[in-house]
C-alpha cells in the first residue's frame, strides 16, 4: 500500500459492515523498516512504515506460534515483495497480501491504512472481515 497525500485510503475503505478509520500516531512517530503494535477494539494491529515510506498494517498474531509478535519482525524483501519475518520462527509475510510466502495456505488479516496530510496522522481500518 502507498501512501498517499490527501485522505483517500491506501486500501479498501470501510464499507457498511462497521468499519471506521481509527487514529493510531503521528506518521513522523514511525520509525522506517520498524513495527509498532497498536490496540484497536480489542485487536491488535502491527503497523509498519518502510524506507520509502510505505505504510502497511496486519494482525499481529503470528499464526505459528500463537504469539502476538509481529510488530516486532523483521522487515525485507523476497523477489521484489516487501516482507515481514515473524521474530519467532522466522516465516516470512507479504507486507501487502498477508501471504506467508513460505506457506502459502497461511496468511495475516490485512487492515486498510492511510495517511491524513492535514494531521500528520496514520490511520487504520476494521472492518468485520478483518477482525480477529
Amino acid at each position: 500500500m502507498t501512501t498517499t497525500t490527501d485522505l483517500r485510503p491506501t486500501g479498501p475503505a470501510p464499507r457498511g459492515d462497521g468499519g471506521r478509520w481509527h487514529p493510531v500516531c503521528s506518521y513522523d512517530d514511525l520509525i522506517p523498516e520498524r513495527g509498532v503494535c497498536a490496540l484497536i477494539e480489542g485487536v491488535q494491529v502491527a503497523v509498519f512504515r518502510t524506507f520509502d515510506g510505505e505504510l502497511y498494517a496486519l494482525s499481529n498474531l503470528d499464526p505459528f506460534s500463537g504469539a502476538h509478535v509481529i510488530s516486532r519482525g523483521i522487515l525485507g524483501t523476497r523477489g521484489g515483495v516487501p516482507t515481514v519475518a515473524s521474530p519467532m520462527y522466522k516465516e516470512v509475510f507479504d507486507l501487502r497480501t498477508g501471504v506467508c510466502l513460505d506457506d502459502p495456505q497461511v496468511a495475516l488479516p490485512t487492515f486498510p491504512i492511510r495517511r491524513d496530510p492535514a494531521t500528520g496522522r496514520v490511520e487504520v481500518a476494521l472492518t468485520h472481515a478483518n477482525r480477529q
